[in-house]
């Protein structure tokens, strides 16, 4: 099984399997907190833990909000129980070397180094590795990190080809990632304070 269901963005890297049904659950769950759905990963290692990364609207995630959303997802896996073994479950930030899961995340990450699989082979092989040079509504443009003798230093990957890609940690993204969650999170900070004056004039004028 693979999740079709649309979720209001432009996921393009989906989950299958027990990871899709598990998906299927906590995703309307996670909406409705304000929370958006980056990936579900059932893994086996150190016995079974069930990852859920997961960050607002504007990419945020604190460690209160990790806690917040296992508060919010841990009754809906435990009413619909698609898991038979016991498990730990883990939720989490996507990271600086986040995946990329959305066609916004390619646009939004351009001139960054990834790491990237797909599904069928493009140029003879399924593994790349470079710059994302470009990318529109159809796929991306990669500019190859080290080309091949014989290979062209481009090669364009549509997005229906994408089976999984990541950004690579360089000090470029570390300073670009830190800047874009500071600004992030001063424009949330200046939002909750409208939100709050707004209240106490409310307030005053009953």
């Amino acid at each position: 099984m693979t999740l079709t269901e649309t979720d209001g963005d432009d996921r393009i890297v989906r989950e299958s399997g027990i990871d899709a049904r598990i998906a299927l659950i906590v995703q309307p769950v996670l909406r409705g907190a304000g929370f958006r759905l980056v990936r579900v990963r059932l893994s086996g290692q150190h016995g079974l833990t069930l990852q859920v990364m997961a960050e607002r609207e504007d990419g945020t995630m604190t460690v209160e909000d990790c806690e917040e959303v296992s508060r919010a997802i841990s009754p809906a896996l435990d009413v619909d129980d698609p898991i038979e073994k016991a498990y730990h479950l883990e939720v989490s930030s996507p990271g600086i070397d986040r995946p990329l899961v959305r066609k916004s995340d390619f646009t939004t990450w351009a001139g960054h180094l990834i790491k990237m699989e797909t599904s069928v082979m493009i140029t003879d092989r399924k593994r790349f590795k470079g710059k994302i040079a470009e990318a529109d509504d159809d796929g991306i443009l990669l500019e190859r990190d080290k080309a091949a003798y014989g290979e062209e230093p481009t090669v364009r990957i549509p997005y229906d080809a994408i089976a999984e890609a990541h950004l690579v940690l360089t000090d470029d993204l570390i300073r670009e990632a830190l800047s874009k969650d500071n600004r992030a999170r001063k424009d949330a900070k200046k939002h909750r304070g409208d939100n709050d004056d707004a209240a106490d004039e409310t307030e005053i004028e009953k």
